[in-house]
């Protein structure tokens, strides 16, 4: 039976999983490393420590499946997206720790930007809105703070890239300095519509061209690892963002389908098909993770704040000892008790995008408790996401209309959350046997580039639903529960 190794490099740890040919996983392994916070707002990561622990479980997976590397088909790496690198490619040595999707330090740049009046120009060749949320400012800042940086990219001596181009990197040894559509369409400098690097936007960001990857298919012979990293030179054939990577490890191929992702943040995308649809509701257009051919599009709505608020009662609070906990807490009250948190810790993503905003807990009586807050706190990871679904209703109108919706992610497995945001959203929830499916969309773009399966085709009926959440209130409910969550983002953003 053919295998395939995803990597799957995340904001809090590095995972490997080897899956066979039925899409089934047979071996997992995953490491935590450290994050850095070194001022408010600011977040890094340590580029090397990533490289060392991805490496790491690739070895531990193969060991644990029993397998050698002669014996994969292909690699597979997802990653977290717009996570900033920039590294020598003599040494290979970063410049700086690498700066992360979630850091804040580049906003004002940002708000230079908007203030110029260049934010719809921006948006028309990206998809995206202005916000130091993408790829580009993060660079920018980087070129203006490292000493000597900006001349080094300049003559050529400096590589960029997202975590997937430094983790290829790597990989071969550098040999190979490239990308995938879905990861370049979250830097802010590639225009969607054409497929390529935009020169304009380059020369706006101060962004040498010499320092970018090369831009390929998700489904793409990379190149081949080196031989002495795991014991035999194996194909990296698929590369995909974590959540273009999900939208097609979850099936949705098809504009129209949809799913959610539940992790640190949550992270909505619906298939557009061949069109690269604009919202006029607070959304982001992004290229999807497809096999070659004509490109695919998908809108997606991003919460900066999912999961990460049990990390929160745990570390902040001290409301729980575990994360695990917090499924208890929640449920030893009936409801929130009027209870409303707005996580807005580091401002508010889409459909707000409010960089000010901060984290809010409205309704508090002398009757609230730790529980109270617990469950409002998981609460608002199921309204954020409704919010973003009722965005994407908008934009796609009666053309496309959202039937379900699939889910995944650490969270998805509670099945109280995900019973509330049925209610909430008035569409069934469908959760999948195999909830992997970061992991498993990049494992299928890697095996369709090398053989193991045949076509999207038959990927959507390896796709099975392990359990189903229908809506059980009615509407006017739903509408009640968010319009006292409207009213709560009004606190946090006033």
């Amino acid at each position: 039976m053919p295998y395939v190794l995803a990597l799957d490099q995340g904001t809090s740890s590095s995972r490997s999983i080897v899956f066979d040919a039925r899409g089934q996983a047979v071996a997992v392994a995953q490491r935590e490393f450290a994050q850095h916070f070194p001022q408010p707002g600011w977040v890094e990561h340590d580029a090397d420590e990533i490289w060392r622990t991805q490496l790491a479980t690739a070895q531990e997976a193969l060991a644990r499946a029993g397998l050698h590397a002669r014996e994969l088909s292909a690699i597979g790496i997802t990653n977290q997206r717009e996570t900033t690198v920039l590294w020598d490619r003599a040494t290979g040595e970063p410049l700086h720790r690498a700066i992360v999707w979630q850091c804040r330090r580049s906003e004002s740049l940002c708000a230079r930007l908007r203030e110029a009046g260049h934010a719809e120009r921006i948006r028309a060749l990206t998809g995206l809105v202005v916000d130091a949320y993408f790829s580009a400012t993060k660079l920018a800042w980087l070129l203006e703070h490292v000493p000597g940086a900006r001349a080094r990219a300049e003559a050529g001596e400096l590589a960029f890239g997202t975590i997937d181009s430094w983790l290829l990197w790597r990989l071969t040894g550098g040999r190979v300095h490239a990308t995938d559509a879905s990861n370049a369409s979250r830097t802010m400098l590639f225009d969607i519509h054409r497929g390529a690097w935009s020169d304009e936007l380059l020369a706006l960001l101060g962004v040498p061209r010499a320092v970018l990857p090369e831009v390929h298919p998700s489904s793409h012979a990379f190149g081949d690892s080196d031989a002495a990293l795991l014991g035999a030179a194996v194909p990296i054939a698929g590369i995909a963002g974590d959540q273009q990577a999900a939208l097609f490890g979850q099936g949705c191929f098809e504009a129209g389908l949809a799913k959610n992702t539940y992790g640190t943040g949550c992270f909505m995308l619906m298939h557009t098909g061949p069109q690269a649809r604009a919202s006029r509701h607070g959304l982001v257009t992004t290229a999807a993770a497809a096999p070659p051919g004509p490109p695919q599009y998908a809108l997606e709505g991003s919460v900066f704040i999912g999961g990460a608020v049990v990390q929160w009662l745990r570390d902040g609070l001290k409301a729980i000892q575990s994360s695990s906990q917090v499924e208890a807490l929640a449920a030893s009250v009936p409801d929130s008790g009027g209870v409303v948190v707005v996580p807005a810790f580091t401002g508010l993503g889409a459909p707000y995008w409010n960089a000010q905003a901060r984290g809010t807990i409205t309704g508090l009586t002398r009757g609230s408790t730790v529980a109270h807050i617990a469950r409002a706190a998981v609460e608002s990871i199921a309204f954020q996401s409704a919010a973003l679904l009722q965005a994407m209703q908008a934009d796609g109108g009666a053309e496309l209309p959202v039937k379900e919706l699939r889910v995944d992610g650490g969270a998805c497995v509670n099945d109280a959350l995900m019973q509330f945001q049925a209610d909430l959203l008035g569409v069934p929830v469908l959760r999948p046997r195999v909830t992997e499916t970061t992991a498993l969309g990049a494992a299928f773009l890697a095996g369709l580039a090398t053989g193991v399966w045949s076509g999207t085709a038959e990927l959507a009926a390896l796709w099975q639903a392990e359990r189903r959440f229908e809506p059980r209130q009615p509407p006017d409910w739903a509408a009640g529960r968010m319009q006292a969550w409207a009213h709560a983002v009004a606190q946090a953003t006033a």
